[in-house]
This record gives structure tokens, C-alpha cells and sequence, in this order.
């Protein structure tokens, strides 16, 4: 009886360790897609960017400082 119980815990075991290899296998499948382009930017793209940004920046601690009262938080 002995026997017959361990011969059924071995193929219990077996299945399991065959459908956890086909999980991990179909997970790590689906999660290595091909990575996509980073856009380029040329230098000048990002110096009008940053200039931009800075000149709203200006503009906006322009309007804080002539703005009466306490800056709003």
C-alpha cells in the first residue's frame, strides 16, 4: 500500500512541476517583446525645449512677485 501511495504522490508531483515550467515559460514568452525605439531629439530640439521652459518659469515668478498677498500653496 506503501507502494502504490508514493507512486501517486510521484506523478502528482511530476504534473505539477510540468505545468509550473509551462507557466513560467508562457509568462517570460509574453514579457520579452522586442523594446521600441526611444524617440530622437536633436540638440537643438532640446535647448528650445529647455529655453521654453525657462522662460515660462521666468514668467511665472514674474507674476508671483508682482501678484499682491501671499503666493497661494
Amino acid at each position: 500500500m506503501f507502494k502504490n501511495m508514493t507512486k501517486r504522490r510521484g506523478v502528482r508531483y511530476g504534473a505539477a512541476v510540468v505545468a509550473m515550467g509551462v507557466n513560467i515559460i508562457s509568462v517570460t514568452g509574453c514579457s520579452t517583446d522586442s523594446p521600441k525605439p526611444a524617440s530622437t531629439m536633436t540638440q537643438e530640439q532640446v535647448k528650445s525645449n529647455a529655453d521654453k521652459s525657462f522662460e515660462r518659469l521666468k514668467q511665472e515668478e514674474k507674476n508671483r512677485t508682482t501678484g499682491s498677498g501671499p503666493a497661494p500653496y
